[in-house]
């Protein structure tokens, strides 16, 4: 059996075990499991593309250089080996959103580096009969033209995601006049420029640059409007859309170099991140084309100026006192919560409650924190029970009948407007009913807006108190006083 041989069935393996990491990621109890597939399915790609690679340098004929290829190979392994390592044991929780960003826009860019390689090369006719080399260059540009384009939206996408994510930009979403027709004419530009791209005349090299260098710049263009045109409270489908968007560009980077794995790869990746994109959207009450289009058909609202009234404060002691008196108590943890690094307290808390006999439960809120399953990890991390770590369906009818629900660092998705103000930005999108419980504690820092820039109404409720400081902080006070 040869290195191709070995190396088909390497592929296969890791497809298997690529598939494995999918279903064992989709349930709490086997995510772990499912991680390690993935590493070991990735692993075994890496080494038998290595090896591929090195076999088929050393099979060149009349070529003096062999070892360089194999030395770039290899320092570009170490480098990124490196680099990955390094920001792995840096990066904390509350970063990991815009870092997943930051991969997304790699993988758009070596699309980007790959179609235009491709078209360098040109189209390859091997084994392939002279009558139908014509339609194998012109499958071949449109595998060039497309890729780019896929990968460039990916890029700028993803960097301007990485930029809201991490406040160096204002999450608010990009207003700019007649944005919906900028978007749906620069689709119409693309498909008419990949046209006239696969249409032309191959021996004209300087004509067919100058078209990808057009359809490369759209598409960054493109890639940057889509995503600054959404708000920040739906920021987590975009990072989920982005995830398929480059799945899809290493798909069709998968067709330029022949390689059947990355094929597979890219379409797992781009076909599972556009699912759960549309989950996440139908449980935001949000449009699928319309987030994906960068907020088509959503205009920017009034200000809300609108007077709540005072609202109410609570100390650590007197949430304490509430606490201690309660027989059962919902936690609805947010993006502060990840902030504050306050899931191990909320741990200990959880389990002095349950001591006495209280039944404290969490509802979780499908976009809470900035990336699908963000608050799910955290309290995973923490080494909470999973039979108590509730989804929002399940848990909403439970609140009129909890006597406290402590809010820790959630806003948006615990914002009774939603549900009562039709004229509210998020109105209509699914949230945690929290204010129908006897008592409610929100933790924040300070009275200013979520992250979507709405006003809270629940804040000003009269069964609402809120508690000032660190998240972390307050819930080590209140156990203190328990």
């Amino acid at each position: 059996m040869g290195i191709t041989e070995i190396t088909v069935a390497a592929y296969i393996v890791a497809s298997l075990l690529f598939i494995l990491s999918l279903a064992g990621l989709s349930k709490h109890e086997t995510a772990r499991s499912g991680l390690t597939y993935g590493m070991a399915g990735m692993a075994i790609a890496l080494v038998a593309t290595i090896a591929l690679a090195v076999d088929n340098i050393f099979d060149l004929p009349d070529y003096d250089m062999h070892w360089l290829p194999v030395v770039l190979i290899a320092g570009a392994i170490v480098v990124g080996a490196a680099i990955g390592l390094w920001r792995a044991r840096i990066v904390e929780m509350t970063g990991m959103p815009e870092l997943i960003a930051l991969l997304h826009s790699f993988v758009g860019l070596a699309a980007v580096l790959i179609g235009w390689n491709g078209a360098i090369e040109g189209a390859h006719f091997d084994g392939v009969a002279p009558d139908d080399h014509g339609a194998i260059i012109g499958i071949h540009a449109a595998e060039v033209a497309i890729g780019i384009f896929i990968g460039a939206v990916t890029l700028t996408g993803s960097i301007v995601a990485n930029l809201k994510l991490s406040a160096r930009m204002k999450s608010a979403p990009l207003m700019l006049p007649g944005k919906n027709l900028i978007n749906v004419g620069s689709l119409v530009a693309f498909i008419v420029l990949t046209g006239v791209y696969v249409a032309r005349d191959v021996k004209d090299d300087t004509t067919g640059y100058v078209l990808l260098a057009v359809i490369t710049a759209l598409a960054l263009f493109l890639g940057w409007h889509l995503v600054a045109s959404i708000g920040g409270g739906d920021m987590p489908v975009v990072i989920s859309m982005l995830n398929s968007y480059s799945g899809w560009a290493a798909a069709a980077s998968g067709f330029l170099l022949g390689n059947d794995l990355l094929i597979v790869t890219g379409a797992l990746v781009g076909s599972s991140g556009a699912y759960l994109s549309y989950i996440m959207c139908k449980a935001m009450n949000r449009s699928f084309i319309s987030v994906i289009a960068g907020g088509f058909g959503i205009e920017a609202g009034p200000a809300d100026d609108t007077d709540y009234g005072e609202h109410r404060e609570i100390q650590a002691d007197g949430a304490a006192e509430l606490l201690g008196d309660a027989k059962s108590v919902i936690i609805t943890p947010g993006y502060g919560m990840a902030v504050a690094q306050a899931q191990y307290p909320v741990a200990d808390l959880t389990a002095k409650l349950r001591a006495k006999g209280v039944d404290v439960r969490f509802g979780i809120h499908p976009v809470a924190g900035r990336l699908p399953g963000h608050m799910n990890v955290l309290l995973a991390e923490a080494k909470l029970p999973y039979d108590i770590v509730m989804e929002l369906d399940e848990i909403n009818d439970d609140f009129p009948e909890t006597d406290v629900v402590l809010v820790i660092g959630a806003n948006d998705t615990v914002n009774p407007a939603a549900a009562e103000d039709p004229s509210s930005p998020i109105a209509g999108m699914p949230v945690l009913e929290v204010w129908n419980a006897k008592d409610v504690i929100v933790f924040k820092r300070s009275m200013a807006a979520g992250y979507a820039g709405v006003q809270n109404p629940l804040f000003f409720r009269d069964n609402t108190q809120m508690l000032f400081g660190d998240a972390k902080d307050r819930v080590e006070d209140i156990i203190s006083h328990l």
